[in-house]
């Protein structure tokens, strides 16, 4: 996951997540709210009210993002609960994540039900043209498309986000009627520790009882980005694997203990899995590219850990020259799987993923501009090797099937079709590129 830290300092204030929150609190757009008596903050729009109650539906939603997790380790004995679960339910063995294989798009796919083409986030990082830097794509602005979020608030229903990491937080940016501000955030990967996003999750439930709750859980992704035992024991990995799972036992047992669980469904998957290389398994493409006559000094480069995505700032007249020549130099190095011209239609990244995107082997990285420097930890993601994916609907509201295993191929981008049948709304305008999976 190189590239720029979710908590750096970007060009103006006002587009930092945290400071879009307080803006909002003081134009008196939002309310900053304490609930459960546990010293929780969230941030409710104006005129929401405090609990469901009286709402035209029962009907409750809950989607349950276990970040990073593969499907292998539902079935590896730290996970009883979300085997549980999964078993119990309806399950998609060939799941998968969407290129690229990131946190935040695949979190936009899930609540927008399109691909990035159409909501402007194909990846974790990009290089900004406009600004001249690469950059997270961490703002509310850069998500462009309609959500079932804001869909489900335009009917009348509440809606909530309870989302560990900040960039998260960001780019859903205020959308929810109730979301919660992540804390404590560990400074350097940018997340709330799963006990407290759970605690925040059960607060909501309790105090606001929304009919759609977003939730993400980012221990497993984060224990397992700089876990240096990934490629054989996961010491860490282990543990944030058997806590999580802990966690959302107990956010079940609470659906359960208060009669939730009959009206409720309950979506369970990861954003994508995990891969791990050692030290000597790095890629870096600047050097390569600084190092061609035609592309030295044009080319910039937003990593994204198993994927690169290429851009050439040279003369649109050498554009088709320099793509060619990009694809051509990248996919000699070792430790590259392929390249692709980003205009590829299976792609469907739009024109923020650049010219050329570059996936590596399992078991390797992209470190990059710097080879040393840009990416130092072992774990990563965003190539195919991290594409396959646990998904799981469970629940005990009548549609919910049980004990079943279905042969789709289940994306990220089914979720929101899924919430948006259960709730009996329409496709967008220009309609889903998912499918509803109930």
């Amino acid at each position: 996951m190189c590239g720029p830290s979710p908590v750096e300092p970007v060009e103006a204030s006002d587009d930092r997540p945290f400071d879009v929150g307080l803006a909002e609190v003081r134009t008196g757009r939002r309310t900053l709210l304490a609930a459960g008596g546990a010293g929780l903050l969230f941030s409710s729009a104006l005129g929401a009210p405090a609990r469901a109650a009286g709402r035209p539906t029962r009907k409750r939603a809950y989607v349950i993002v276990v970040d990073g997790c593969r499907p292998d380790e539902i079935d590896g004995g730290l996970t009883p609960r979300l085997q549980a679960l999964r078993n119990g339910g309806l399950r998609f063995p060939r799941a998968s994540s969407m290129p690229v294989m990131e946190t935040i798009p695949n979190h936009v796919m899930m609540m927008t039900g399109v691909r990035p083409d159409r909501s402007g986030v194909p990846a974790n990082s990009i290089y900004d043209r406009k600004l001249g830097d690469v950059r997270t794509l961490g703002r509310a602005g850069d998500l462009r498309a309609d959500t079932v979020i804001e869909r489900l608030n335009r009917r009348g229903l509440t809606t909530g986000t309870v989302l560990s990491k900040e960039y998260l937080y960001g780019v859903f940016g205020p959308r929810a009627t109730h979301r919660w501000e992540p804390a404590p955030v560990i400074p350097v990967s940018g997340h709330a520790p799963d006990v407290f996003t759970m605690n925040a999750a059960l607060a909501m439930l309790d105090e606001f009882d929304p009919h759609l709750m977003f939730v993400n859980l980012g221990d497993i992704d984060r224990f397992g980005h700089v876990d240096l035992t990934g490629t054989t024991l996961r010491v860490a990995r282990r543990l944030a694997l058997a806590d999580t799972d802990n966690l959302v036992g107990r956010f079940i047992d609470r659906l359960r203990s208060t009669g939730r669980w009959k009206h409720s469904m309950v979506i369970v998957l990861a954003d994508h899995s995990m891969d791990w290389s050692t030290p000597d398994q790095i890629v870096s493409l600047q050097p390569v590219l600084d190092a061609d006559p035609l592309l030295a000094g044009k080319v910039r480069i937003a990593c994204n850990g198993g994927a690169d995505l290429l851009y050439w700032t040279g003369s649109p007249g050498q554009r088709a020259a320099a793509i060619s020549r990009m694809r051509a130099l990248a996919a000699g190095v070792p430790g590259v799987l392929a390249t692709h011209e980003r205009t590829q239609d299976w792609l469907r990244l739009g024109p923020e993923a650049g010219d050329v995107v570059a996936f590596c082997q399992a078991g390797w990285r992209f470190s990059d501009p710097d080879r040393l420097l840009s990416n130092p930890i072992p774990g990563n993601h965003g190539h195919p090797a991290t594409r396959q994916i646990p998904f799981f609907i469970a629940g005990g509201h009548p549609r919910v099937p049980h004990r079943k295993a279905s042969p789709a191929h289940a994306t990220t981008v089914d979720v929101a079709p899924t919430v948006a049948s259960f709730f009996g709304l329409g496709a967008p305008r220009g309609g889903w590129d998912g499918h509803a999976r109930l």
